[in-house]
């Protein structure tokens, strides 16, 4: 692994418990949520599956080969994690004259829920979000649990971008870098996208990890490009104020940081000079990614979990339930929550 920092800082410090996850594929469990109805005519067939210990593409490629068409004309909306138990929609372009038994489709690790046609195509990232149920088990210190599902329902968690982002031992990250630096050639347009994109999110995992270091989470800075929650709607203030201050306090706003690309960022000031200062190190990086058609964007600083829930099964197992937006990770809540290990 290249010498970089991988280590981010917690919001509330490193949690005093631990719990053993994924025994088995149940004990991690996704539900995704659309966000709107399929209409029900169309030449687009929408597919609610679940599945069990599989890989999102590689059912897309069975769905393909299922309906004898070709793997570009199936879609999804996002990749769940291949070892857990998720439900989630798959699109497949069929002639409407068609006929096809889609029920037939699977196995014993794959079961096709509901089937309903629409008219536009499912694209990747069209979805409200994904709703959680994770099982723990062996739990350490299950007060101290309780205790940090508090905090976490007042405060939120850093939204950082987790570990499934990176790759194992964050190859995906070092393969970035070198494809950056012209030492790797990757044909494959799909893994060259999440190369690069691990990239882009190791450094806004940076730049806000050093907001956590450096005290400055729950403040805003003058200049800084702030988020309205619930919505990807941006605005920048150039002087801060007792009122955003109560804003951010209340989770009504969010602060931001930068996915670097080419242009201009969005905040200004001083917010500007603090972001540009944590990331001079890495200013080869950034000037490489903009080389790239990537624009600059931001994603927000807090990620809230809706409905978070600790569920006890006994002293040492439970159930932890939230809802997600789309884009965050599960991981993120976790890691907050307690350390954690598979079963050996």
């Amino acid at each position: 692994m290249t010498n970089l920092p991988t280590d981010f800082a917690y919001l509330h410090g490193e949690p005093n418990c631990h719990a053993v996850i994924r025994s088995c594929p149940e004990d991690f469990q996704v539900i995704e949520q659309l966000g709107f109805e399929p209409e029900g005519h169309g030449e687009h067939v929408f597919l609610y599956i679940r599945k069990r210990g599989e890989n999102t593409d590689w059912v897309a490629r069975q769905l393909a080969n299922f309906a004898q068409i070709s793997p570009r004309e199936v879609s999804y909306a996002g990749k769940k994690d291949r070892h857990a138990v998720t439900e989630q929609w798959f699109c497949a372009k069929f002639p409407i004259k068609r006929n096809l038994n889609w029920k037939l489709f699977g196995g014993d690790s794959i079961e096709v829920l509901q089937t309903v046609r629409h008219q536009r195509k499912l694209r990747l990232g069209t979805l409200k979000g994904n709703q959680f149920r994770l099982r723990l088990r062996q739990v350490s210190n299950m007060d101290e649990l309780k205790a940090r599902v508090s905090l976490i329902k007042e405060s939120g968690v850093p939204n950082y971008f987790g570990e499934q982002r990176f790759g194992h031992a964050f190859g995906n990250l070092e393969k970035g870098i070198a494809l950056l630096k012209g030492e790797l050639q990757e044909r494959q347009r799909n893994k060259k996208g999440m190369y690069i994109s691990a990239v882009r999110s190791w450094l806004f995992n940076q730049l806000l990890s050093q907001r956590i270091s450096q005290d400055l989470w729950g403040s805003v800075l003058d200049g800084d490009a702030m988020m309205i929650s619930g919505s990807q709607s941006c605005f920048v203030e150039e002087s801060s104020s007792d009122e955003l201050n109560a804003r951010l306090s209340a989770g009504n706003i969010n602060l931001t940081g930068p996915l670097w690309g080419r242009g201009d960022m969005m905040s200004v000031g001083a917010a500007e000079e603090w972001e540009r200062t944590q990331l001079c190190r890495w200013f080869e990086l950034c000037e490489l990614l903009e080389t790239l058609s990537l624009k600059q964007e931001r994603r927000a600083l807090r990620l809230q979990p809706r409905n978070l829930t600790l569920e006890s099964i006994n002293d040492h197992e439970c159930w932890i339930t939230f809802d997600l937006t789309s884009g965050a990770f599960a991981t993120s809540v976790l890691r907050e929550l307690c350390t954690t290990s598979m079963p050996e």
